[in-house]
């Protein structure tokens, strides 16, 4: 007899519940998935669909072998590889989409939604965010419910399922909430994993060319978080270092490509005055630089180091949020002696590129006393004639200095801070442009400090003979409401109106404000719970300096005695009802019978069976089945109860 090729409809029920686990699975991977993966995934869910509403055959194997090569071979092509959450998650939207075609039983769709929990688990290896514990809970409860639906006939309600499903999520908890408090923490990740290198970062990069940091100044994604011990630094104090450059070619700025360790930078700073002590959230820029407030003399974070240019780095790229403990000083001075050939470094100007400003520095520079009376002259230049501080610059030429001093004259800080740096070359005055932050909003609702991207700054610094590298920010003369009001409070005062930015509502910043105080929590009880944390909750709870073993045990301990409550509340619910009275009396019947029923067997077909085996009296036997039978079925009847206590005694 021939296979019937077709499918038979048993999925159609159940069908949609996996296809809406899948994709409620798949969600959080869409950003980040190529599209063509999406859109095969979807297709697949509705073409698997379609075969089972029209009951046709599922495709061919050699159709599906085919498409597998070749959905793989797209994987790879992407991303260069098939490890790392991007290329595992992409393979795993690819095996689910694929397994939608071969999918005949339902025991298929058990893999399916096995595909699916390990989507949902991979998403959190990217990020954790605040929303990431209620969308858990709801992709579990969807997973479950739609394995319900699967095993289910035809009068389970989908009510039913549901509860059955957030019960278990419920008895679930405690023991997550046990283990996730007690297990012992580590300071290092048992494994790592390759995060995604496709995707962009907003941030800060290793080069700067006109009309980069006011396109990322447009950008309200949060830099880092500062906590300050003590009292918050006034605004013209807020400059976070982060690289510094000191090449340029005519048109862009460039540092150093990778981060190098100088082990006398530190002895190379003076600091006075009071430190300022702080604690940094940074997110990750997928970059080696470490932002502190200038200038960073202390900090508490491993690979971490002192560059020559003091610039803080760390040894491996920043891929993940990290936290870390840092100590300032904001008046300082550094590098009060300079070898030859840095200082041959910090005058270089590329031959026959921007000729007018370097001739207007020169003949600036024979008119003034002294490098400090030169500053003050180039500084005067900006703040009296018609320079404007914008988001949006025009765009400029192959000598973008001379067309931006000499004929747009509307810039942002990246601007003047270049115009300002070759100017000071021009005249023998060592320069170099530090890239980083400036200023900061203090969270209203909290008690920490927030530093966006739109907080990008460009600054200059300059070394003249005996004080070192002084931190000149020609910015702070053209716009000094940017450096002393901050982003901000320019938007909401009127003067960032002509920087080409709107103010926003007061109610939704203040929404932000709040969502982002709750973010900064979730960051620091929850994804912040590492050693130090573990350590003084134990404290707290009345264990002194437990150990893993200690903590073991604890662990072992709690979560047992959460298992036996648990099983104890699942036997009191699913306990089986007390016995009536009736069926009390039809036990003492069939113990003076001396038989048993068998599964299955009535009443009637028992008492036959006594009639037949036993010398009890045949009438007595039917009458006592027949009352019982009433009793336990019937409507409620004393007498009838009564008769048949009667009637049991009497045998």
């Amino acid at each position: 007899m021939a296979r019937a090729r077709g499918t038979d409809g048993s999925l159609l029920a159940s069908l949609p519940w996996t296809l809406l686990a899948l994709a409620f699975a798949l969600l959080p991977h869409v950003p980040y998935l190529p599209v063509w993966i999406t859109a095969a995934l979807l297709s697949c869910a509705i073409w698997r669909y379609s075969i089972e509403v029209r009951r046709k055959p599922v495709p061919p194997v050699l159709l599906r072998a085919s498409l597998a090569l070749g959905c793989f071979l797209g994987v790879l092509y992407t991303y260069s590889t098939i490890s790392g959450v991007g290329p595992g998650s992409a393979l795993l939207a690819v095996m689910a989409a694929l397994k939608l075609l071969e999918t005949r039983q339902r025991r298929d769709q058990f893999v399916l939604l096995f595909i699916a929990i390990f989507l949902v688990m991979s998403s959190l290896l990217r990020e954790q965010h605040l929303w990431s514990l209620p969308y858990l809970v709801a992709s579990v409860i969807l997973i479950m419910t739609a394995w319900l639906r699967t095993a289910a006939d035809d009068r389970e309600s989908l009510r039913r399922s549901l509860g059955t499903s957030s019960r278990l999520v419920m008895y679930a908890a405690p023991l997550a909430l046990a283990m996730w408090v007690f297990f012992p923490r580590i300071a290092t990740p048992f494994w790592a994993v390759p995060i995604d290198t496709g995707t962009a970062v907003s941030g800060l990069s290793d080069t700067i060319s006109p009309g980069d940091i006011s396109s990322l100044s447009k950008s309200d994604a949060v830099a880092f978080r500062v906590k300050f011990e003590g009292a918050v630094p006034e605004p013209q104090h807020r400059y976070w270092r982060g690289l510094v450059l000191h090449r340029f070619d005519g048109r862009a700025w460039s540092g150093i490509s990778e981060p190098r360790i100088s082990s006398s930078a530190i002895d190379n700073i003076e600091p006075s005055g009071d430190p300022v002590h702080y604690t940094v959230t940074l997110e990750p820029t997928r970059q080696h630089w470490v932002f502190a407030l200038d200038i960073p003399y202390h900090w508490e974070l491993e690979s971490t180091f002192h560059g020559p240019q003091h610039q803080l780095a760390r040894v491996q790229p920043i891929d993940q949020r990290i936290s870390y403990k840092a100590v300032s000083y904001t008046d300082y001075r550094i590098d009060l002696d300079m070898h030859r050939v840095w200082r041959n470094s910090y005058l270089d100007l590329p031959e026959g590129r921007n000729p007018r400003t370097v001739e207007l520095a020169s003949s600036m520079r024979a008119a003034s006393a002294s490098d400090e009376a030169f500053i003050r002259a180039a500084l005067a230049r900006f703040n009296e004639e018609a320079y404007y501080y914008t988001l949006e610059p025009p765009p400029l030429g192959s000598n973008p200095v001379d067309r931006f001093l000499f004929e747009t004259r509307r810039g942002f800080c990246e601007h003047y801070a270049s115009a300002f740096a070759v100017m000071m070359r021009a005249a023998g005055i060592p320069a170099r442009i530090v890239l980083g932050y400036q200023g900061g909003e203090l969270n209203s609702m909290s008690d920490y400090m927030i530093v966006r991207q739109s907080d990008a700054h460009a600054w200059t610094e300059v070394w003249l003979p005996g004080s070192g590298w002084r931190r000149v920010d020609p910015t702070a003369v053209v716009a000094p409401e940017r450096i002393e009001a901050g982003r901000t409070a320019a938007m909401f005062d009127g003067s960032a109106a002509a920087w080409g930015l709107a103010a926003p509502s007061r109610l939704l910043h203040n929404i932000v404000l709040a969502w982002d105080a709750a973010n900064a929590k979730w960051n620091e009880w929850i994804l912040g719970y590492g050693p130090e944390n573990q350590q003084r909750f134990m404290n707290w709870l009345g264990m002194d300096d437990p150990d893993w073993q200690q903590m073991l045990l604890t662990l072992i301990a709690l979560v047992t005695g959460l298992t036996m409550l648990i099983s104890l509340a699942l036997m009191l619910r699913y306990r089986p009802p007390a016995k009536d009275r009736a069926a009390i009396l039809y036990e003492k019947f069939v113990r003076k019978s001396g038989l048993q029923p068998v599964t299955g067997e009535t009443p009637q077909l028992f008492a036959l069976r006594v009639q037949r085996n036993t010398p009890l009296p045949a009438d007595s036997v039917r009458s006592i089945t027949d009352t019982y039978l009433d009793v336990r079925y019937g409507p409620p009847d004393p007498a009838l109860l009564q008769r048949l206590e009667m009637d049991i005694a009497a045998l």
